[in-house]
């Protein structure tokens, strides 16, 4: 029996638009999904056995994609089912929903399952890239940013130059408190691409302009993150929540959240992930404004994951 995990994550900004070049600051959360598989005695093919908890209808949404990620990432690592069939099956502490890579999660556990099962004695960096092979059952084209905060964990910035996918630690002082609030709207990524395109589309001009803009903010926050002066963090992350609901990629659940987190203390807030559905996320300065916020949400019936991140 081979086992595996890989984290959650959240993008503290640059989330949809990685692939034109903006780099993203991500975060892994200290929430994995976690995959054993098993050889079965007879039979063919591969069977599901799906535990997460998860946001109510996410599963069941995600079910065909889920599907053809598992055959890819079968595929790529070149395990052959009809052969030999397995068992997949999926738990662990993350709970899965749009925009904390719940995705990214299972394809990276599924991939360290499979290795340790089938004693491959892959990489880090092999399991990143079969990863990201499942991830285009989900995302169209993926990013890959998803997938490597899964692997590595940590905090990170992360680009694509040239077709080149880079990624950079980031170090802080100490890790900080963020509330990850879930609108009840499962969002479908895979249109997430086609979306934006058709922005750009309409004026090429003014898209390059709000590029810009993102990649002058995600540069100021990764500044701003190693010199740990986080309220120039919530800042931005405010800021660039704005742009993204003025280019309709949030949600008026999102909106509505990000407002209240404001009011109760939080030093800023914005969708995370792909938006237009999913979780919201918000810098809270302390356990006590970290607190006020998630039990304000989870009164009103909203889910909720309370995280530090920025650790090691």
């Amino acid at each position: 029996m081979g086992t595996g995990s890989g984290f959650g994550k959240t993008i503290l900004i640059g989330d949809q638009f990685v692939l034109r070049g903006v780099p993203a600051i991500v975060a892994a959360l200290p929430f994995e999904t976690e995959c054993t598989v098993e050889r079965l005695g007879s039979g063919h093919g591969w069977a599901l056995e799906d535990n997460r908890h998860e946001v109510p209808g996410y599963k069941e949404k995600k079910k065909h994609q889920q599907v053809e990620s598992i055959n890819r990432v079968l595929e790529v690592m070149e395990i052959d089912v009809a052969k030999t069939p397995i068992t997949i099956t999926y738990g662990g502490s993350l709970l899965a929903g749009s925009g904390v890579g719940a995705s990214a999660a299972s394809c990276v556990s599924l991939a360290r399952a499979l290795d340790a099962e089938f004693v491959l004695g892959m990489s880090d960096e092999e399991i990143n890239q079969v990863g990201w092979g499942g991830e285009f059952a989900y995302h169209g084209i993926p990013s890959g940013v998803d997938n490597t905060a899964s692997t590595y964990g940590g905090l990170l910035e992360y680009r694509v130059e040239n077709d080149e996918k880079i990624f950079e630690k980031i170090t802080v002082e100490r890790p900080f408190r963020i509330v990850l609030a879930n609108s009840g709207v499962t969002a479908d990524t895979s249109t997430l691409d086609a979306y934006v395109l058709g922005i750009r589309e309409q004026d090429p001009e003014a898209f390059a302009e709000v590029m810009q803009t993102i990649s002058d903010q995600s540069r100021a926050m990764r500044a701003a993150l190693e010199r740990y002066d986080l309220e120039t963090v919530g800042s931005l992350m405010t800021a660039n929540h704005s742009i993204l609901i003025d280019m309709g990629l949030s949600h008026e659940i999102l909106i509505s959240l990000c407002e209240r987190a404001l009011v109760l203390g939080a030093l800023g807030a914005k969708v995370t992930g792909g938006g237009r559905g999913g979780y919201m996320s918000a810098l809270t300065p302390d356990a006590a404004v970290q607190e006020r916020v998630a039990a304000a949400f989870e009164g009103d019936g909203y889910k909720v994951i309370r995280a530090e991140i920025g650790g090691a």
